[in-house]
């Protein structure tokens, strides 16, 4: 909008102010839900995904099943190779043997970001399946590289070693699956039926952790969101709800985050702290 309400100038200020006080960078991009204004910082440029990826995989399970390719059914079993490589969730804990349904496992991968649940969601899919169904919806610069991701990493590792997306893909992604609880066309954009937008909107209202967008915020207020934590940042995407309506979409990614804040603080602190920052300038300025 060429326009902007003064209530959104003045959250832009200070969305500005949270990020040039850090040494690291912030890129974001905010959709105010009640009048369509836009706020963003980098939000077009490529950043590693970290766990936030796990909307888009979720969103092509959906599809292949909506195309019965899939079924929500289908039984899987827990194997101690699923457990490889893996650096969250609660399942690499537990005794393998255990049979998930589909349905639970993309419960897992989103609610609690379980990357045991992750592998056997995208191993019934193929890195192309995600990639190609990310660009047909208009996500151009999200890029999926791996089922799990590496853990030998470093700290600095390049960009192209790793899942990468755009602020400005989550919030369409988001605010995509927020048109489709209503609206057919956009389902069917999503490649999708209505009931299983809903589905995808419920998973994502029912993310247990409880950092980022969420961490300075009421704590009855309805977020529907997905975290992630990769070796260079932090990062969340999500709707934020007020009175039973949307009234924001954030997506937020900080890089170049230091390991140790030069006051001694753990670098991955303070970007958290700085989403939920900028999550409370949105919530009390919007």
């Amino acid at each position: 909008m060429n326009m902007r309400t003064e209530n959104t100038e003045k959250t832009a200020a200070a969305l500005a102010e949270i990020c040039n006080a850090q040494d690291f960078t912030v890129r974001f991009k905010v959709k105010n839900m009640l009048t369509g204004e836009v706020i963003e910082r980098g939000a077009s440029e490529e950043t590693p995904s970290a766990s936030t990826r796990k909307i888009s995989i979720m969103m092509a399970a959906l599809k292949a099943i909506h195309e019965g390719r899939l079924s929500f059914d289908e039984k899987i079993t827990y194997e101690p190779r699923h457990a490889e490589q893996v650096a969250s969730g609660v399942l690499r804990h537990m005794t393998p043997g255990m049979v998930l349904s589909l349905r639970d496992a993309i419960a897992g991968m989103i609610t609690l970001s379980d990357n045991v649940c992750t592998h056997m969601v995208f191993e019934r899919l193929t890195l192309e399946e995600v990639s190609a169904y990310c660009a047909a919806i208009g996500m151009s610069g999200t890029h999926h590289r791996f089922l799990i991701p590496p853990i030998a990493l470093a700290h600095d590792h390049p960009l192209d070693a790793v899942t990468v997306t755009t602020a400005a893909d989550q919030v369409m992604l988001l605010d995509t699956i927020l048109s489709a609880q209503s609206d057919a066309e956009a389902a069917a954009r999503l490649g999708l039926s209505q009931d299983l937008s809903a589905f995808a909107l419920k998973m994502l209202k029912s993310q247990v952790l409880r950092y980022g967008i969420h961490s300075r915020l009421p704590f009855d207020t309805v977020i529907a969101s997905k975290g992630g934590r990769g070796k260079r940042g932090r990062m969340d995407a999500g709707i934020v709800y007020r009175d039973g309506a949307p009234l924001f979409i954030l997506a937020a990614y900080t890089d170049g985050v230091p390991l140790t804040m030069p006051d001694g603080l753990p670098g991955y602190t303070v970007a958290l702290e700085t989403i939920g920052r900028l999550a409370r300038a949105c919530f009390t300025g919007l």
